[in-house]
């Protein structure tokens, strides 16, 4: 009788534990690490690493993130662009390579920005001297609130649209892969 209480009660024990460290995983990683990808149809791609914040209540853009600073796009590490094809990045020209991306939001329009700065923690932001480019993005709201702050692409042919959606925004811009 006495082993049949170790058998059940063991494993409870066991199961506990490892709840109790998932939660306190949890607790350490709010932010955890995400990465998007596009494969354009040719088999190149781009690839972004950002983590991923969570809303948990708080008031987003105009908020946690003011309008008119630049922003990390994202939490902990800078958000790392890299492209193994020369694109064209709302229009302007990135070359194959690895760059940091932050934003720029306003109330009525984003600016993305692709800076040569590489491996930093996402603040603060390097500055201009290191923009390699700048690109306004289209800003339209959510049918509902995001929780998670997410970068997705969606791809087409040679086209890509990276999406940054958050709270009830979505920040897009087309990237193009040059031939």
């Amino acid at each position: 009788m006495n082993n049949m209480r170790k058998t059940v009660l063991l494993p409870g024990i066991f199961l506990a534990a490892l709840a109790a460290g998932a939660i306190r995983m949890e607790a350490q990683f709010p932010s955890p690490p995400a990465k998007a990808s596009c494969k354009f149809a040719d088999g190149r791609t781009i690839t972004v690493n950002y983590s991923s914040p969570r809303m948990r209540g708080r008031k987003i853009f105009g908020g946690l993130v003011p309008y008119g600073e630049v922003w990390r796009a994202g939490a902990d590490d800078a958000t790392a662009f890299v492209t193994n094809v020369d694109v064209a990045v709302g229009g302007k020209n990135v070359p194959a390579g690895k760059y940091t991306l932050f934003t720029l939001p306003m109330q009525s329009k984003w600016t993305l920005i692709v800076s040569k700065q590489t491996g930093e923690w996402g603040i603060p932001y390097p500055g201009e001297k290191y923009d390699f480019g700048r690109m306004e993005m289209n800003v339209s709201k959510l049918a509902a609130p995001l929780e998670n702050f997410t970068i997705s692409f969606d791809p087409a042919g040679t086209n890509c649209s990276m999406k940054l959606d958050w709270e009830t925004t979505r920040a897009a811009i087309n990237i193009v892969e040059k031939k």
